[in-house]
């Protein structure tokens, strides 16, 4: 998916239907010139949902449709005839969106599941027409009631990948090339950095028909919680993922502190990230010898599975498939 294609924030108008107005009508036919109120009920103002899409990925339908408004309700007449309802609007959205209030930042609600269905902004009420006001001393009521407003305000829709896995790492750590290689993903891959510009998504598939989820998050670098390099736009992405495996490159000058820097890039941005699940994948080993492998297994960190690596020549690919299907399954 080019860059072009993938959008992951937009931030939307929504107005809601109004209700319509009761209707104030006295029953007039030829042998009955004073009959009584039958003033019918004003219609439901239109709803706006949000609802969960598997034929989305992003957000780019609603790139240009920054305004979503909904039908408002039919005014009630006479002959106890209610207004017709507004009609409804249903936004479809890929599943991992996130619905925010524009004004206070306040999160609305989540979509995460299939044909999961959320309203956004309700619609006003019809109002009751003056039948419903008769008393036995108020026979002729004429008054009816107003529909109720609409509901109106910006909303931000962010979508986050949802994810098995999600690679961590600085750019040109090897990570697009390794989910071209596990997967049919076509990441684009180059000799610089920041060759990968939006999130890309492989199923990689496994033993006996199975499969799991790996996303390729653009390059992190230091200070990208303050918003430096690709910074925040795509940290969000990480939250929804299960497990992080950490990608550092076996000809770093210094592997412990890439992956150090890389956690606490993790940390600053939520530190909740840090309870999920870590493997470190020691990329690019085609490039040193046994001798350096065990020189630098000594410096890897002692709580967290690591694996070498090396996504040209195939080496420690299937073992690394092992390591994180039972990462994910069964510790």
């Amino acid at each position: 998916m080019s860059a072009t294609n993938f959008v992951d924030y937009v931030k939307i108008y929504c107005r809601s239907g109004k209700g319509g107005a009761g209707s104030v009508h006295f029953r007039r036919e030829k042998f009955i010139p004073k009959g009584g109120p039958d003033g019918g009920n004003g219609g439901r103002g239109g709803d706006i949902y949000l609802k969960g899409s598997e034929q989305h990925w992003t957000l780019i339908h609603l790139k240009y449709k920054r305004h979503v408004i909904a039908e408002s309700g039919g005014g009630g007449t006479g002959a106890l005839c209610s207004g017709s309802d507004g009609q409804d609007i249903v936004i479809e959205v890929p599943l991992g969106t996130v619905a925010k209030n524009a004004e206070t930042n306040e999160i609305i609600c989540e979509i995460t599941q299939k044909d999961e269905k959320v309203m956004l902004m309700q619609g006003g009420r019809g109002g009751l027409g003056n039948w419903n006001f008769r008393t036995a001393t108020l026979q002729t009521p004429r008054f009816a009631q107003p529909g109720e407003p609409e509901k109106e305000g910006y909303v931000i829709l962010e979508l986050k990948i949802l994810a098995d896995i999600g690679l961590v790492g600085f750019p040109n750590a090897g990570k697009s090339t390794l989910l071209s290689v596990v997967s049919a993903a076509k990441p684009k891959i180059a000799d610089y950095a920041f060759t990968t510009l939006v999130p890309n998504v492989g199923i990689v598939e496994y033993r006996d028909g199975r499969s799991f989820v790996m996303a390729d998050i653009p390059g992190i670098i230091e200070g990208a919680h303050e918003g430096k390099g690709l910074g925040l736009r795509f940290l969000r992405h990480i939250e929804r993922n299960s497990m992080l495996l950490f990608m550092v490159p076996s000809d770093s000058d210094d592997i412990q502190k890439q992956y150090n820097i890389l956690v606490n890039e993790l940390k600053m941005f939520n530190p909740d990230l840090l309870d999920k699940k870590r493997v470190l994948a020691i990329t690019k080993s085609d490039l040193i010898d046994d001798e350096l492998m065990k020189e630098i297994k000594k410096e890897l960190p002692k709580k967290i599975p690591h694996i070498f690596i090396s996504s040209q020549t195939g080496t420690g690919i299937t073992q690394l498939k092992d390591l994180l299907w039972k990462q994910l399954n069964y510790e």
